[in-house]
């Protein structure tokens, strides 16, 4: 099971008591933003790396378009794969084993941490 697996069982599995309808798409839109933020991170970072070795990769509009069409794909991806049968399946998993405790505030702030440091590196260009 993936890292990405974890963090969304954890965050469903923490508010399913709460918000017994909601629980899955709080969850998806969690993971979706966390997976964004990652993909933002590395972008910008390969920006400003490029823009020190004085390397033209692509126009600023082409990387906003592909940045956009890429954060699309990942919320399908994600609402394809965490619907349904193959969540339930996952969540038999996650059950079964050994859970692993997580920091709330840390997972929540693993999303904000990234755009943030991803705001730093597009400052640098």
């Amino acid at each position: 099971m993936t890292i990405f697996n974890q963090l969304y069982l954890f965050v469903f599995n923490k508010y399913k008591p709460k918000y017994k309808l909601k629980a899955n798409s709080i969850a998806l839109i969690y993971i979706s933003i966390l997976q964004i933020s990652l993909v933002f991170l590395a972008g910008t970072f390969v920006a400003a790396f490029s823009n020190q070795m004085n390397l033209d990769l692509m126009s600023q509009s082409k990387a906003i378009t592909f940045f956009v069409i890429i954060a699309i794909v990942i919320h399908f991806s994600n609402w394809m794969s965490y619907s349904g049968q193959s969540r339930k399946v996952m969540n038999a998993k996650y059950n079964k084993s050994k859970k692993i405790e997580q920091n709330v505030i840390l997972v929540f702030c693993l999303p904000i941490l990234a755009f943030l440091l991803g705001s730093l590196f597009l400052q640098s260009l």
